[in-house]
């Protein structure tokens, strides 16, 4: 037998609270050990009785003695300082996304973490969302032929601002959609084409009183030559296609959110019968004109982050994220942070 690692957890918000905690407690060989809150104790006390839950990043730290790994999963603006402390520490450390406000304090958490060998990981959860593995799976087999175009939407219906730091107009608090779903709609199209060469944005604020940008659209140039269209909008009261990849031999197309998230919210773990399992309704389709064939649709499988986390920690494995491709991917927000405000076309 091996000890459980032992997982200190910064912050219990819906990050700490419904992908964090939930996804480390579900993971053999790790286990929440001390969870930090301000006004969620109750909350965390009974969902991790075993953990010590206390007020603040201090009381944890003093602990760090007794931890194996350290998770921020605290507003944005905390993340590069939460990190460093982390790493200051000795502790390996995840980061949740975004993984900085900037690709410059980005850079200079990796650089701390190598020079004091200590492990460092961004919670890129959905690159293991079920629709995505699906669109992977889909490009993989070459059905598509040569693909040139990409379309990826993240929506949501939210019509009144919420008074919370994501919507906070301070740069700090790095708000909005392109940080927050950006983060993953930009991640997730930088790891099926690579690098980018040029970005162009429209960022604007629709919503009555909104701080950040709120729909959102960014077209990324990759240098295979490929082109992303990527959306996210706070006032898409319909459902969009979620994926459209075109190919000279075919087009995939897509609909339907991935639902873990939701299954977490409902009570669901891994394992569970029916985790990670989309709607049958939602399976993608893949052909030309009426020749049409539907694609069965992935598994999703957040359980995975942490099964690499812990054999990481462990030395049987490499952390499943490497940061430089999410400072890459910070790259390409503040590039399409730019470009809404300028109204020109960015080049990397």
């Amino acid at each position: 037998m091996v000890d459980d690692l032992r997982v200190g957890i910064l912050g219990y918000g819906i990050g700490g609270r419904v992908f964090h905690a939930p996804l480390v407690a579900a993971t053999p060989g790790l286990t929440p050990a001390v969870i930090t809150t301000s006004s969620n104790a109750t909350q965390a006390r009974a969902d991790h009785p075993g953990a010590a839950v206390v007020p603040g990043a201090d009381a944890l730290f003093e602990r760090a003695g007794d931890l194996d790994l350290v998770v921020v999963s605290t507003p944005n603006r905390t993340h590069v300082p939460l990190a460093l402390r982390a790493i200051e520490a000795g502790l390996p450390v995840v980061v949740d996304k975004p993984f900085a406000p900037t690709a410059l304090e980005a850079e200079q958490v990796v650089a701390a973490a190598k020079a004091a060998g200590v492990g460092l990981t961004v919670f890129q959860n959905r690159r293991l969302d079920s629709d995505f593995l699906t669109v992977r799976k889909v490009l993989d087999s070459g059905r598509l032929g040569d693909v040139f175009r990409f379309e990826s939407r993240y929506d949501r219906w939210v019509p009144k601002p919420k008074d919370n730091w994501r919507e906070f107009g301070d740069p700090a608090e790095a708000g909005g959609l392109l940080y927050d779903l950006g983060a993953h709609i930009v991640d997730q199209a930088l790891q099926l084409f690579g690098p980018v060469t040029h970005v162009y944005a429209e960022a604007d604020r629709r919503r009555a009183g909104v701080q950040v940008d709120d729909d959102v659209f960014v077209a990324l140039k990759h240098a295979n030559g490929v082109r992303s269209h990527l959306w996210a909008s706070a006032l898409a009261g319909t459902q969009n296609p979620r994926f459209r990849i075109l190919g000279d031999r075919a087009t995939f197309t897509k609909y339907g959110l991935d639902v873990q998230e939701p299954q977490i919210k409902a009570g669901m773990r891994p394992g569970d019968e029916g985790w990670g399992v989309e709607p049958a309704a939602d399976a993608g389709k893949i052909g030309v004109g009426n020749d049409v064939k539907t694609v069965p649709t992935e598994v999703g499988r957040y359980e995975q982050f942490y099964a690499q986390v812990r054999d990481a920690l462990r030395g049987e494995g490499d952390f499943p994220v490497d940061p430089a491709s999410s400072v890459e991917a910070l790259r390409v927000i503040e590039a399409a942070h730019r470009s809404g405000v300028e109204g020109t076309v960015v080049k990397l």
